[in-house]
């Protein structure tokens, strides 16, 4: 029988890390070695999860001290959903520990990311920054990056709920990115734009205008837009529920072991 591959999760109180906590204990590959948020109040397995527990797996708590937890027990690999204040701390002190890290929150810059990457490589582990778990969205911008060589003008619209801190979202960021992949910059237009209420025509990430909604209902959503002569062209992604990222999540935690450095989108493991 092959060993478990031993979890923690930072976020664990949180709406992604309570669906991430369930989908680990789910999976037979997998074993929940320890639960993080710095909004803990000592809260138990059971309560954050359905199904049938032993009575040792209901010892297990969320603590609010990851290092401590560390130093404590063994574990394989840190999953991270939790905000762009903590998410860099929680993977460098992972990665020193030679702990291997997915990172589901987004927020990360690029200064940061080069660190987080030297400290993988040093380390002899792996990191994954994973801008959107959801094996639709992951094709949405495969296609997107598709449709920019034959279509240059594209405009992207994200929408998230409403306690979504950063804007805009990693998928809008990273989409923006394989396109200009495939598309190239394009000529400066010869005009000016006059904005009547400034940032109407949303922020503008070499040459693509990103717009970002935050309404209360939302989960995850991404339309790409496409504009040709006498014709337009959209790719649209909605997750619904925050099942949709499960899949995701466990298949990057399983392969992200086989990797030492930075694996940068989940479309780079398929």
């Amino acid at each position: 029988m092959l060993e478990k591959i031993k979890v923690i999760i930072c976020g664990a109180l949180g709406k992604m890390g309570r669906a991430t906590v369930q989908a680990v204990f789910n999976e037979p590959e997998m074993e929940l070695a320890g639960l993080i948020d710095i909004e803990s109040k000592n809260e138990r397995l059971s309560q954050l999860i359905t199904g049938e527990l032993s009575a040792q797996m209901d010892t297990l708590q969320v603590e609010a001290d990851l290092s401590k937890l560390l130093e404590r027990v063994n574990t394989d690999v840190l999953i991270d959903f939790t905000n762009p204040r903590s998410v860099f701390d929680n993977a460098c002190t992972a990665l020193m520990h030679k702990i291997t890290c997915v990172i589901g929150t987004s927020g990360l810059n690029e200064i940061e990311i080069q660190e987080l990457e030297k400290l993988a490589i040093g380390n002899n582990v792996g990191i994954a920054i994973i801008p959107n778990f959801a094996i639709g969205a992951v094709l949405m911008m495969k296609f997107a990056q598709q449709a920019a060589h034959y279509l240059k003008d594209v405009e992207i619209i994200e929408l998230h709920h409403n306690q979504k801190v950063d804007a805009p979202s990693g998928t809008a960021l990273k989409t923006a990115e394989v396109i200009l992949e495939s598309r190239g910059d394009l000529p400066l237009r010869d005009f000016k734009e006059i904005e009547k209420i400034p940032g109407c025509r949303g922020g503008e990430h070499e040459q693509i205008h990103i717009h970002s909604v935050r309404l209360p209902g939302l989960i995850a959503h991404q339309e790409v837009i496409f504009g040709g002569m006498g014709q337009s062209l959209t790719i649209r992604h909605d997750s619904y529920d925050r099942g949709s990222f499960m899949p995701g999540v466990i298949m990057v935690t399983k392969k992200m072991l086989e990797f030492k450095g930075l694996v940068h989108g989940m479309e780079k493991l398929f």
